[in-house]
């Protein structure tokens, strides 16, 4: 006899489907789990023994085989515990193989029999939608795949109950709808002194999602201006969080299935290595420009971080996805971010000032901030130099402009960008490429003069000329006007800046 259960494997945001199929048959003793599995489903058939052992129930003294289909799908992770579990209990008939064939199953098994969380449940319940199936998981992940609209949840504590539940002797309670986080308190623009400049070009950055660089002294408030920013970018819409969700159930970080509006801020140390960052690892998981999908990457100390680290973040910061390829496994996430960066000028950090800065300046400049590669300067749309705070700016009063103000404005720019490129799927003005670039964002004849003098000057890139419009256009939405002028060119020019040359 055969049994079959019903199971995914995760490659990336994607779950595949697998069939778990057990037979057992007469022969030496030997429990044998074949599929191209993994070490850890490989250690599943332990686990399984022991959570079987903990209900009084002893494997059969014959050979028991288990096969994940398809057999040539990698297979990683503890899940497959409990499919393993219910097919190796179906082919023994404790419970019955039909009552599973309108589920799926996904679980980590305990050694006392609790069914135990597992990464990616959300992503589980999501294919389990599609496939008009019910869905077997860890009680206490009941909430998170509830967000998976009409999916029938059998959200299990351990393996006696969910045997109840399918036989009819006891019905597990229907788990809870997930909570929405409330976003959290972080700080406010009010405890910003001074920097005028470095404000309006955070609002042009939230406005239009547009990546920002912020160059200054030690102490000058940078960290703290990028802090600032989550509080003033508009919530996930119901979609986006759920993108978001989706990346944290696959990195296990989505805590009692609790779904947040608030965008991501992720802010690695500058020691990170480039498979933390844009992920990867022996089993491939999310890194954090991943983790940070929709939201904001801050990277502070910006010339501090290995070169090559910076480098890999340049192909996800043009196309907004991470492409993970190993020898094993193809697997691609989500990484469609806003990197805000700071630094400081050189590594004294006093450039400048001829009382602090060192003996080699202005060199010591160029050779500290040539660590960061010209394509990866390229991508950054705004360049800001952030001034030092004198003892005179921090004895003035709180600015009376906060955060709420500044998130009011941001907020109309993004509903004017949302219905003028409704049709074309773009988001926000940082992602206007191609046609729409033409259509929304062609500047009048003087700011279009301006613009090719500029670039003749500058010497700027294709990319640079296309960013450069970007934020004309979100500049020219912060003032409600719809057609870019030469002001607008104008001050999106002045946050380009150019890498000092050795």
């Amino acid at each position: 006899m055969v049994a079959l259960v019903r199971t995914v494997a995760y490659l990336g945001l994607e779950a595949r489907a697998v069939e778990v199929q057990c037979s057992i048959a007469p022969g030496l003793p030997k429990f044998n789990i074949v599929g191209l599995a993994d070490k850890a489903v490989g250690e599943s058939k332990e686990r399984v023994r022991a959570a079987l052992s903990s209900m009084g129930l002893a494997l059969p003294p014959k050979r028991i085989t288990i096969n994940l289909s398809p057999a040539d799908l990698p297979k990683e992770g503890s899940h497959y515990d409990l499919p393993v579990a219910l097919a190796l209990l179906a082919v023994m008939g404790v419970t019955d193989a039909e009552h599973l064939t309108d589920f799926i199953a996904v679980g980590e098994l305990a050694l006392d029999g609790r069914v135990v969380p597992s990464p990616g449940v959300l992503l589980a319940a999501l294919h389990a939608s599609e496939e008009e199936a019910g869905l077997i998981c860890p009680a206490a992940q009941g909430s998170e795949a509830r967000w998976a609209s009409e999916v029938p949840v059998v959200a299990a504590p351990d393996l006696i109950s969910l045997l109840n539940h399918l036989k009819g002797t006891q019905r597990l309670p229907d788990p809870p709808q997930g909570e929405v986080e409330q976003a959290p308190h972080g700080p406010d623009l009010k405890q910003v002194k001074g920097q005028e400049t470095a404000k309006r070009a955070l609002e042009i950055a939230a406005a239009g999602g547009h990546n920002l660089l912020m160059i200054g002294p030690p102490g000058a408030g940078k960290s703290l201006l990028a802090s600032c920013l989550p509080g003033v970018l508009p919530e996930l819409t119901s979609a986006e969080a759920l993108e978001v969700s989706m990346v944290q159930s696959v990195a296990g970080t989505l805590d009692g299935g609790r779904i947040s509006r608030t965008r991501p801020f992720r802010a690695p140390h500058h020691s990170a290595s480039m498979a933390a960052l844009t992920g990867g690892g022996l089993k491939v998981k999310p890194g954090e420009v991943s983790l940070a999908h929709l939201g904001v990457l801050f990277l502070d100390e910006l010339p501090e971080f290995q070169r090559a680290v910076l480098d890999s973040l340049r192909q996800p910061l043009e196309t907004g996805k991470v492409d993970v390829a190993r020898a094993n496994a193809h697997v691609t996430f989500p990484a469609r971010v806003q990197l805000v960066a700071a630094m400081n000028p050189c590594r004294c950090g006093h450039l400048g000032d001829p009382a602090l800065a060192c003996s080699r300046a202005p060199r010591c400049a160029a050779d500290y901030q040539s660590k960061v590669s010209g394509p990866m300067l390229d991508r950054i749309d705004l360049h800001v130099e952030v001034d030092p705070v004198s003892a005179a700016d921090l004895a003035l009063p709180p600015p009376s402009e906060g955060s709420a103000d500044v998130a009011a404005r941001v907020a109309r720019a993004r509903a004017t960008q949302t219905a003028r490129a409704k049709e074309t799927g773009v988001r926000t003005n940082a992602e206007l490429d191609g046609d729409p670039l033409e259509r929304f964002a062609t500047p009048d004849e003087a700011g279009r003069k301006l613009l090719m003098q500029a670039a003749e000057a500058m010497r700027l890139s294709a990319r640079g000329y296309t960013r450069i419009l970007r934020v004309a256009r979100t500049i020219a939405d912060l003032s409600g006007v719809e057609q870019i002028g030469r002001i607008h060119v104008a001050e999106a020019l002045s946050y380009r800046r150019q890498p000092p040359r050795a």
